[in-house]
């Protein structure tokens, strides 16, 4: 299964969201040097409406306190 995507919100590529935090990315273009340099986007916390999952399986958890009924 993979990761969800998102827009990073400096670099505007699609970079995966795992844990709640962009994925660690180079910036776009071509590497000048052979040294490995991170978007400064990369593990910066994603927004939470972007990592909410709304349904599992097909089955949507209603929108109400409480216990849920077992059957």
């Amino acid at each position: 299964m993979s990761s969800p995507r998102r827009v990073c919100p400096v670099c505007r590529r699609e970079i995966a969201v795992v844990a709640a935090r962009f994925a660690r990315h180079d910036p776009p273009g071509a590497r000048g040097t052979t040294e490995l340099i991170s978007c400064p986007g990369s593990r910066t916390t994603a927004p939470l409406g972007s990592a909410v999952q709304p349904s599992l399986d097909g089955y949507a958890v209603p929108e109400f306190p409480g216990q849920l009924p077992l059957f």
